[in-house]
């Protein structure tokens, strides 16, 4: 039993050492979380490869960010947190940037530092949460493929000869 426990932690560090560093760590770890989270990972990006994650659950809101530079990363979540408090209402917002500065959360303690925020919402809180914010960044609706009809196609030409 002993060897197993040394053989896992032995894992858990290498697994963690690789993935230090690179774009997803984050969302790596995000994604082995156990428990009642709802998980929208890359809800805000920039070119950079800079990425905030959104965690509903019940502590709250939870945006996590990872990235190259701490100002960039914390100006990305600055703007999805502006977005998110509107539909939020009183729902505390927690907002953490992974990495190894100060006032940084380290990755291989992210998943630690979740599990003890506070307990701020119920289950059914989290339910009617998850649904307002799905609403917010719901499917954009698409163009239709394929060639345009007809109707709209005169119309369209319509409209350029009546401005000229």
């Amino acid at each position: 039993m002993l060897a197993m426990i040394i053989f896992g932690r032995r894992a858990q560090k290498a697994a963690f050492t690789q993935v230090e560093g690179q774009p997803g760590a984050a969302a790596w770890v995000i994604q082995g979380l156990r428990g009642d989270w709802r998980k929208e990972l890359t809800v805000a990006a920039n070119a950079n490869l800079d990425t905030v994650h959104r965690l509903i659950g019940k502590p709250g809101i939870v945006l996590i960010g990872e990235g190259g530079s701490p100002q960039r990363v914390r100006s990305l979540i600055a703007q999805e947190k502006k977005r998110t408090a509107r539909i939020a209402g009183d729902t505390p917002i927690y907002d953490i940037v992974t990495g190894d500065g100060e006032g940084e959360v380290p990755l291989k303690k992210l998943s630690q530092y979740l599990i003890k925020l506070p307990r701020n919402i119920d289950g059914k809180q989290v339910s009617s949460l998850e649904n307002r914010l799905q609403a917010l960044t719901g499917p954009r609706q698409a163009l239709p493929k394929g060639p345009m009809p007809a109707k709209a196609q005169r119309n369209i030409n319509e409209r350029t000869i009546r401005r000229r």
